[in-house]
């Protein structure tokens, strides 16, 4: 979700994006001769046969600020609120999802990328990626409560709650930087060798996860020593950015952007058992557990849905769900998914809210 460098606020993915729109003028150029146009693209997956989404409208919220891009988002499920990362305005926009309005906006937070909420510390936690800074928020008021430093262009956040510590994933520096929860002090950080994907935290077997973009496997990290105690090779992903875990059935599910895939890991035995096709470049990625179903929204605008059965994952849909709809996030208990995208029915920034259909 976020870009390598140091991309001004509203880029959509900086050095990659630039390097992926380098290789989409070279292919022009080798269909215009009649090239190889497969040799360029580098192996991406074939598209998924569109399949009808088993999704149907249940709402749509309008959003403040212009037409630019969004980011991430987080949901306080208990109280309903939802925390989106307005990248393009460099804000924070909080949502109540049961009311269908919006709170209030949170201003002044550079290049805005990865929200997270931690309902139990009443606290937002926000990664400013024009600023390297990692910004702490009161979940009630909105307020600035703290600021800490982090490494080159942070952008996806998780949290241990054992620790009580908040990670952020530096992509182009290639490190994580590990932050006090409560103070905003620095506790240390993880240098894993090349540009870096999302983070997540696995409760049961109380590691860190995270894919290493540089070096295409997913790093596990001892989150009490910071230390990679393992590495799991990703043949088949090119560019691992999102991450999304079934930690009971010791499932990960990584986004690859690289080739539009998604590739399925064996958390016990360190083994990919499964790649499929998704939509082009998938981002954000969000696991409902109870209904054992895996939401890959891509930056195409595709959505696909895959459902976990026994130790694997079946592809049951994949459509064009709107322009923009890159990011998801889920309510467990409802089932319902939301997706900001700049322009809704009216033209206009909005936040679309789909249900399963009966």
């Amino acid at each position: 979700m976020g870009s390598p460098g140091s991309a001004p606020a509203g880029t959509a993915r900086g050095g990659w994006r630039s390097r992926q729109r380098l290789l989409l003028v070279a292919v022009v150029l080798v269909v215009a001769v009649g090239g190889l146009v497969f040799a360029l693209v580098g192996g991406r997956s074939a598209a998924p046969t569109e399949r009808p989404l088993p999704l149907r409208p249940a709402g749509e919220i309008s959003l403040p600020g212009d037409s630019s891009r969004f980011d991430y988002a987080s949901l306080d499920q208990a109280r309903g609120l939802l925390f989106i990362a307005h990248l393009g305005a460099s804000e924070v926009v909080e949502v109540d999802l049961r009311a269908q309005r919006v709170v209030r906006t949170i201003p002044n937070l550079p290049g805005v990328h990865g929200t997270l909420v931690v309902p139990a510390l009443h606290r937002v936690y926000a990664t400013a990626t024009g600023a390297n800074t990692m910004v702490m928020l009161d979940e009630d008021t909105g307020a600035v409560v703290g600021r800490a430093a982090t490494g080159d262009y942070p952008d996806g956040l998780a949290y241990d709650p054992r620790r009580g510590a908040v990670w952020t994933t530096n992509e182009s520096g290639g490190s994580e930087t590990v932050i006090d929860a409560a103070t905003g002090a620095v506790r240390g950080s993880v240098d894993l060798g090349g540009e870096v994907g999302n983070v997540v935290y696995d409760p049961v077997a109380d590691q860190m996860l995270v894919p290493v973009q540089g070096r295409g496997d997913l790093a596990i990290i001892n989150p009490a020593t910071l230390a990679v105690v393992r590495r799991v090779a990703l043949p088949g992903c090119q560019h691992g950015h999102g991450l999304a875990l079934d930690p009971e059935s010791r499932l990960g599910f990584v986004g690859c952007e690289g080739n539009a895939t998604l590739a399925t890991v064996d958390l016990t035995t360190g083994q990919v058992t499964a790649t499929l096709p998704v939509g082009n470049t998938p981002d954000v990625l969000a696991y409902d557990p109870s209904a054992h179903r895996l939401y890959v929204a891509a930056e195409d605008g595709t959505l696909s849905i895959l459902d976990r059965t026994d130790r694997a994952a079946t592809l049951i849909a994949s459509q064009h769900l709107a322009d923009g709809a890159h990011v998801v996030a889920l309510d467990p208990t409802t089932h319902h998914s939301y997706y900001p995208i700049p322009h809704g029915s009216d033209g206009r920034p909005a936040l679309l809210e789909q249900q399963p259909a009966p």
